[in-house]
């Protein structure tokens, strides 16, 4: 069965040069720090906080209702230092996530009501399930799943016929 097609009220979303699609009821702070690059969703109520370091996102990415994506920091001794945050291109951050992550790799889904913890590094073409949580400085592997609360890493078996690749 195929998802069905969403459409949006023109008049909620503001449209830039380039084809990215921002909400009105979103919220962008530092926004000459946050760089879209292009055919990207920021629905509403998101909190994108390019005031704390640069955020960058890739070309044709949805951010989904209510998420929160903003840079990693480290403590040291004599304060906070945050680092920027880079998301890849065809990435879905489901509603409700919050992203707190050093960098998102391209075609790259995150679930609904997921954390994705401080300077944690999602590679390439990798699954983060719904409800889960990476606690920080997670690496999840490129062509991974992971899930639950702290998010481990779920193993598949596959077997290999004459004509075809079974995964289960």
């Amino acid at each position: 069965m195929e998802a069905e097609d969403i459409f949006y009220n023109k008049q909620e979303y503001i449209e830039t040069a380039s084809g990215n699609k921002v909400s009105r009821q979103s919220v962008l702070c530092g926004s000459q720090n946050i760089v879209l690059n292009g055919k990207t969703i920021i629905q509403s109520e998101c909190v994108i906080r390019g005031d704390l370091a640069n955020v960058r996102i890739g070309r044709h990415c949805v951010i989904s209702k209510r998420a929160v994506i903003r840079p990693p920091f480290k403590k040291f001794s004599k304060g906070v230092a945050f680092f920027p945050l880079h998301i890849g291109d065809h990435v879905f951050i489901d509603e409700d996530t919050v992203v707190n992550a050093a960098h998102v790799g391209s075609y790259v889904y995150i679930g609904k009501n997921c954390v994705i913890g401080r300077r944690c590094v999602l590679k390439d073409c990798c699954m983060i399930a719904d409800n889960s949580v990476l606690s920080q400085e997670t690496v999840v592997p490129a062509f991974s799943m992971y899930s639950g609360s702290p998010g481990k890493l779920q193993v598949f078996m596959c077997m290999v016929g004459q004509k075809s690749l079974v995964c289960f």
